[in-house]
This record gives C-alpha cells, structure tokens and sequence, in this order.
C-alpha cells in the first residue's frame, strides 16, 4: 500500500501557536468529503508513486511482533457500522480543522513541522493495512493545530492532527513522534471509537430500538449524534495498552526506534511532576506503562533492526515558540 500526498498547497501568512481550540461536539457541518475544501494534505492509497521505503512497497504480512500479545475485534464494533464511523469523523475532522483555519491556527503545508508529521506518517501509513484492512480506502489526512495541549489524536479513517505544543513543550524526536503517530493510529486500526459508541448503543438503547438502528433506519440520526462526541470518547486502559504495543510495531516497521517510547512516556510524566497529565488520564500508570512497553521491546526489536530506517530527519519546534504553560486536556 503506497500513501500518497495530494491536494492543493495552503498558503498563509502566518501561523498562530496559542489558540484556543475547543473540540467540536456536533455534526452539523458539512460532510468533508463535499465541503468546498479539505484543509491539508490527504494521504491516498494508491495512485502515483511516492518516495517510500523499498520495504514498504509491498503490504507486509504480520510475521512476528506483537500480534499474539493483541485480543480479538471487540464484539461491540458489529453494532456500529464502519462506513457511518468513518463519516463521523470526517465531519468532525473537517469541522475542528475550519475552526483551527478561522483563527490563524491550521499550520500551512509548508510549514516545517506538518512537513515533519507528514514524512512520518508516509513511513507508517503503508504498515497499517494488515491491522485494519478497511485502512486501504481511508482518504488519511494529517494536520498540525497551533494550541498549546500536550494532545495529539486519530479519527477513524485516518484523520491525524497534533498540537504544536505537544512538540514544542516535549522537544519530540522523530522517533518519539512516531510513537505517538502509531499509538493514535493503533486506536484507529483497532477501531476502538466504533467499540465504545457500540457499548453506548448497547447499553443505552433497547433491543428493538437497537434492530432498527442496524438496519440505519429512522435511527441513523442517533449514530450520528454520538459520532458528534468522537473526540470526547475516553478510552478504556485496555484500549490504551493495545494502542501502545501496536503503536510500538508501527514505528518500528516505519523505520522509527521503538525504544523512543519509554523515553516519550517519561517526557509525559515528567510535565505533570510525576501525576500523569489529563491526556493520560485513562490510560496505565506510568510505571506500569514503562514496565508494559519495555516488556515488548524484544519482540519489536528485530523489526526495527531489518527496517529500512528514514534518509532525512527533523527537528523539534523552538520551546521559545510556546512561552507559556501548555494547556493539559484530555483527547
């Protein structure tokens, strides 16, 4: 699977990095895939060649690394459908990304660091398929928002943004970055938004009601609904210590040292003088986090040591860029 860079070029005059960019809870705006325009690059499977790692070109079966160590698909994901998720998300997407364009806060395509995110995402996005095989046809964007939150996230079907201050207050390396990257794409290929809206509707609709919701009835307005909170669905510990271990096979097939994700996580800590901050509020405890991660490392190790490894790499934003305390919300 090849992921290519499309769309037209954004051009601003200036980037603002301390926006306030509250999270959008409806889906009354457009539908992204019809508004007058997407904002950023969309990363494409398939289409013309891009520059990709000789290894990457072919869809990789998933031959050792983690997968004995990840369950099975959650039962609830059969409740919600897929194709509705995925629309959902990319109303929210584009919403939150019109929102970030009204305030100076959407960095331009040139801009160092969305070049940055984008170079990694291109090595990793190839390696997602055989987790997910629906991760071939998303239209995967990938965007940088000038808040100050520690926060970064993907949507289902492949709508990635991160905050300018989670690289600037953190001096993320590359590899750092994308363990970050596979950890928010993990939750995306391991579809656990769709699981926690089919535990909602599960748990808050009757069996009947529940019938006629499959059949996307004159129910399919409730689906949409919840998608309005995607953004604001907190993910169980499980769902986090999956995404970590996935996230780690990730960057490590991606070319990207998965021991960067020990060093990230104590980054993350550390803000918070020891207590995890609001981002990870749900997730393990730190020591238990490290613990898990460096458990894993000899399985992803050989991965990562037969990789083909990035020709070009990036550096942080200046801190200075951040002057002030980063805000710290959950997302």
């Amino acid at each position: 699977m090849k992921a290519v860079l499309e769309g037209p070029l954004m051009i601003t005059t200036d980037f603002r990095t301390d926006a306030v960019l509250p999270l959008p809870h409806g889906t009354g705006c457009s539908c992204a895939l019809h508004s007058r325009r997407l904002f950023g690059a969309v990363l494409l499977a398939g289409g013309a060649a891009a520059a990709l790692p000789a290894q990457a070109q072919t869809a990789q079966a998933l031959e050792g690394g983690v997968r004995s160590d990840v369950g099975k698909e959650s039962r609830f994901t059969k409740l919600v459908p897929a194709e509705q998720v995925e629309q959902a998300a990319a109303q929210q997407y584009a919403q939150m990304m019109r929102s970030a364009a009204d305030q100076r806060a959407l960095a331009p395509d040139n801009h160092p660091q969305v070049q940055r995110l984008r170079a990694i995402a291109q090595r990793i996005i190839p390696h997602t398929e055989p987790w997910n095989p629906r991760a071939k046809q998303w239209r995967w964007e990938v965007n940088l928002l000038g808040g100050k939150e520690l926060n970064a996230f993907c949507m289902p079907g492949g709508k990635i943004a991160f905050f300018h201050g989670i690289l600037a207050q953190l001096q993320l390396s590359d590899d750092e970055v994308a363990a970050i990257m596979g950890h928010e794409v993990a939750h995306a290929l391991r579809e656990h938004a769709r699981a926690r809206m089919g535990k909602t509707a599960a748990t808050r609709i009757g069996a009947s009601v529940l019938s006629a919701f499959l059949g996307l009835g004159g129910t399919g307005d409730a689906l949409l609904n919840m998608g309005g909170q995607l953004l604001t669905l907190k993910f169980s510990r499980e769902d986090e210590s999956e995404a970590d271990i996935v996230g780690l096979e990730l960057a490590a097939r991606a070319g990207y040292d998965p021991q960067a994700g020990v060093s990230l996580w104590r980054k993350m800590l550390a803000t918070g003088k020891g207590t995890p901050p609001p981002f990870l509020s749900t997730h393990p405890s730190g020591a238990t986090r490290i613990q898990d991660i460096e458990a894993k490392l000899p399985k992803v190790a050989p991965i990562y040591a037969n990789a083909d490894k990035p020709t070009r790499r990036f550096g942080p934003p200046a801190k200075a860029a951040a002057a002030s305390a980063p805000e710290q919300r959950g997302g």
